[in-house]
């Protein structure tokens, strides 16, 4: 495969689009000799595309997201933005949301304090925090959630961080595998090219 081409990959059981079906179907371990990705899945399967990118260093890669057959098209022709990429702590990124909620189902609230930049987030007991990467700088922003989910008031920054007795953290609908007392979310410094 040469760096000029565009490779399509597929998650789950997703169909190849009809506007790609003349572009080679690739896997994960491919995506650094394209020069643009494109992306048939979930946000969580776009994460881990461009975590495997940010650790590459090949962020130079354009990458397009498909989730409905009609995308597929600007996928192909559309302009790639340079936009803020957010990762966490572990070298994982995150494409639409982040959470810290409660680190098991016998505890309702979560007890710390979190930060966003030099701004105070909480301090003391909440029902989680949501965490978004945004289009522009800063970068993310974070909200506290009321209890049931809906956030109160956005914080914009460069850095999220907490600090807790026990948290799960929860990257776009994936659950990290054991609570944690700590977890940053951050802009890496380098941003990703996302085509649309």
């Amino acid at each position: 495969m040469t760096s000029t081409d565009i490779g399509v990959l597929l998650f789950g059981t997703r169909r190849l689009p009809r506007a790609l079906r003349d572009r080679p179907v690739i896997t994960l371990d491919d995506v650094t000799a394209c020069r643009r990705v494109v992306v048939v899945g979930s946000h969580a399967d776009l994460s881990q595309v461009l975590t495997t990118l940010m650790r590459a260093e090949r962020l130079d890669v354009e990458v397009a997201h498909v989730r409905r057959p009609w995308q597929a098209r600007r996928a192909r022709t559309g302009r790639a933005t340079r936009v803020p990429l957010i990762r966490d702590d572990t070298g994982t990124v995150i494409t639409r949301a982040g959470f810290w909620l409660p680190p098991d189902e016998s505890t309702a609230t979560l007890f710390g304090e979190a930060t966003v930049d030099d701004t105070l987030l909480f301090d003391g007991r909440v029902t989680g925090v949501r965490i978004e990467p945004t289009d522009t700088l800063p970068g993310l922003r974070a909200a506290v959630l009321t209890p049931r989910m809906r956030v109160r008031r956005w914080v914009p920054g460069r850095a999220a961080q907490l600090g807790t007795e026990g948290a799960l953290v929860v990257r776009d609908g994936v659950p990290g595998k054991r609570p944690v007392r700590r977890s940053t979310f951050y802009r890496h410094i380098e941003g990703w090219l996302r085509v649309g």
